[in-house]
């Protein structure tokens, strides 16, 4: 199969052709020409006004929720949310049924997602069960596959735990995900803790709570002289940690979520169960932080946090509604939405995200295997659930104005193009 992408603006910092609009042909799955006008025919041909392209994103953190809880997400429906916002990669959380703490379920998902339009990378639990009490086969399940290795939605709490984990993947360069939160502290918190949370009548999670477990797990970090990186992080304290951290040059990294950037915890006054999300979401002050942190380079990645639920779920009372929202599809138009640019972007979901955790390098360039998105980074549009492919609907972004507009991805020989 041959595809001819005309006129698109290449956007890969870093890349001599950064900024310039070129033809590019792939067949079979590989970037055989890069020109200014592409003759040739092809069996599709992809050409649209404001088109850019960029090395395919990459998602750090993802529940697809199979095996176990597939009323919620298949590695089906969450491959095709996650082409339909524009990645090409994504690593899932081991938050399932079973846990992915053994090499078996690092097979079976790796097995599983052969066929997708993405390439999904497992995430191994780092402790048995994710209940962060004894560690699991870590090794066995690196190599099987796993890409890193977190208890995703469940912090690890015990520093030993941490401490014994930080140093056994140190051996093989492996990287910890962790979500920082002391919850031992705003044990029963719905929200964030401060006047907002006053007014609803709802217990608080104070930011503290995150910004000790952040100052704590980089001291383990950098006892163990080994790779962490933090996600889902929402106050300004926890950046200055990081930055101080990265700048004794420590192997520590981070990422936010783009609903931290959009929203804040005045957004909750009308109780909107889709905005109850963990690490809750933080002051207007915290947001601005965040933005600017983004801008300035100090944060590394951006990760949806997709974290499907299904109706029942979040039609209820605030106080019994589950935790997260869907994010793949909405992503980039937040982030453009939230005033990141282009190249940033790119940088945040394609360059770092590879560098982090050991991804080769994808660069456009004749010769090498197409991993590819498509996108236009000025279009503006309201999202409506109709855009919806993940099999969870639970996104606070439906009838919010985004800008920019995922056209589809390439990813060797696999196509998904956004009608």
């Amino acid at each position: 199969m041959t595809i001819l992408i005309r006129k698109a603006i290449i956007t890969q910092p870093g890349s001599s052709f950064n900024g310039q609009q070129k033809d590019i042909l792939v067949a079979g799955g590989v970037i055989v020409s890069i020109e200014d006008n592409i003759t040739e025919k092809a069996d599709t041909i992809i050409e649209r006004e404001g088109l850019q392209v960029s090395p395919g994103w990459v998602d750090i953190f993802a529940h697809f929720c199979d095996p176990g809880y597939e009323y919620k997400e298949t590695l089906q429906t969450g491959a095709n949310a996650a082409a339909a916002g524009g990645y090409t990669h994504v690593f899932v959380l081991p938050n399932t049924n079973p846990v992915v703490h053994s090499k078996s379920q690092v097979e079976y998902i790796k097995e599983k997602s052969k066929s997708l339009p993405v390439n999904i990378h497992p995430v191994g639990a780092i402790s048995k069960n994710a209940e962060g009490k004894d560690l699991a086969e870590m090794y066995d399940m690196f190599a099987s596959g796993a890409i890193a290795f977190s208890d995703g939605i469940n912090t690890v709490q015990s520093a030993g735990v941490l401490l014994k984990a930080l140093q056994y993947v140190s051996a093989f360069e492996g990287v910890l995900i962790q979500i920082p939160q002391d919850k031992s502290i705003g044990t029963h918190g719905l929200m964030n803790e401060g006047v907002i949370s006053t007014r609803l009548g709802l217990p608080g999670k104070p930011v503290i709570a995150e910004e000790m477990m952040v100052a704590r797990d980089i001291e383990l970090a950098e006892y163990a002289a080994s790779k962490l990186h933090f996600t889902g992080i929402s106050s300004k304290r926890s950046v200055d940690h990081i930055k101080n951290a990265k700048e004794k040059g420590l192997q520590v990294t981070c990422s936010v979520t783009p609903y931290h950037l959009f929203f804040s915890d005045e957004d909750l006054m009308d109780y909107d169960t889709n905005l109850k999300v963990n690490p809750p979401l933080r002051t207007p002050e915290n947001r601005q932080a965040l933005r600017e942190a983004v801008n300035n380079g100090w944060i590394d990645c951006i990760a949806s946090h997709h974290f499907p639920q299904e109706w029942d779920s979040k039609t209820c009372e605030f106080e019994y509604a589950g935790y997260g929202m869907i994010g793949l599809e909405t992503a980039f138009g937040v982030a453009g939405a939230v005033g990141v640019n282009t190249e940033r972007w790119v940088e945040l979901c394609s360059i770092n995200p590879r560098k982090v955790f050991g991804l080769p390098a994808a660069t456009l360039q004749e010769g090498q295997a197409a991993d590819l998105t498509l996108f236009d980074p000025e279009t503006t549009y309201r999202f409506e659930e109709k855009h919806i492919q993940s099999k969870s609907k639970n996104s606070p972004f439906t009838g919010k104005e985004l800008k920019g507009r995922v056209i589809g991805i390439i990813n060797g020989e696999k196509v998904f193009l956004n009608t």
